[in-house]
């Protein structure tokens, strides 16, 4: 009887959230931190899978729309290419250009400035893309340790309890060890999601940055056909 009342007891005392309560303050800030940066990486997936799936779905339609478009004023014209924030701006680019170009002599040199300004465009929206992953590589970099400082901050204080109780008894230790261990279990727990996280965005966004080279290259065709055909003067020039 007795020695099923202290199993109990031994079993609700090595709960995760009991261990919590009764770490040291060093170690439970620790803990709050790791908690943290776990709900940050699945904040971080839920919303960046919604918006990458979103701009995804824009930039497929952007291209296959610019693929059968015949002129730059057929393209612009296109509603479906207004919604691309990425088609959109490569567009403005490429009119913004044909309109200072008005008087430019030969067309090479048209169409390496206007490449140099979509290149420009595709950078930035690439670096706007990845806004948010980078702190899933600091998680998965840094948790790992910050859980082993909280571990050896733990085991260290376990130690001294060691010392000031005179004992070795192991039901005496054991406690103080598994609030420390619990430390670095949680630094994993918030590590090795957001790495996988991390991963597969990555390869995401390797994808929707050849989508928007695609959308580039596109542009640029169209640019080039309107200057060879002669139909690449600006609107209000006509």
């Amino acid at each position: 009887m007795h020695a099923d009342i202290s199993s109990t007891a031994t079993t609700q005392a090595l709960t995760p959230w009991a261990m919590y309560q009764s770490a040291d303050w060093v170690v439970q800030a620790v803990m709050i931190c790791l908690a943290l940066a776990s709900l940050a990486t699945w904040t971080v997936l839920i919303a960046k899978t919604l918006e990458l799936g979103r701009i995804g779905r824009e930039l497929q339609a952007a291209r296959e729309v610019l693929e059968v478009s015949g002129s730059l004023d057929n393209a612009e014209a296109q509603p479906l290419l207004q919604q691309s924030d990425l088609a959109r701006s490569m567009l403005g680019a490429a009119r913004t250009e044909l309109a200072l170009s008005a008087d430019a002599q030969g067309h090479d040199g048209v169409k390496e400035r206007l490449g140099s300004r979509l290149e420009r465009i595709e950078l930035g929206n690439s670096r706007r893309l990845r806004s948010g992953v980078g702190l899933l590589a600091s998680i998965g970099a840094v948790a790992p340790f910050v859980g082993l400082f909280g571990t050896v901050w733990g085991i260290m204080n376990s130690f001294v309890g060691i010392a000031a109780s005179n004992t070795t008894n192991l039901a005496v230790v054991a406690p103080g060890i598994a609030e420390a261990l619990l430390a670095t279990a949680m630094g994993l727990v918030a590590a090795i999601p957001a790495v996988v996280i991390y991963n597969h965005f990555s390869r995401r966004l390797l994808s929707l940055r050849a989508l928007g080279g695609d959308i580039s290259a596109s542009v640029q065709q169209i640019v080039s056909r309107d200057l060879d055909c002669g139909r690449a003067l600006p609107r209000d020039a006509r």
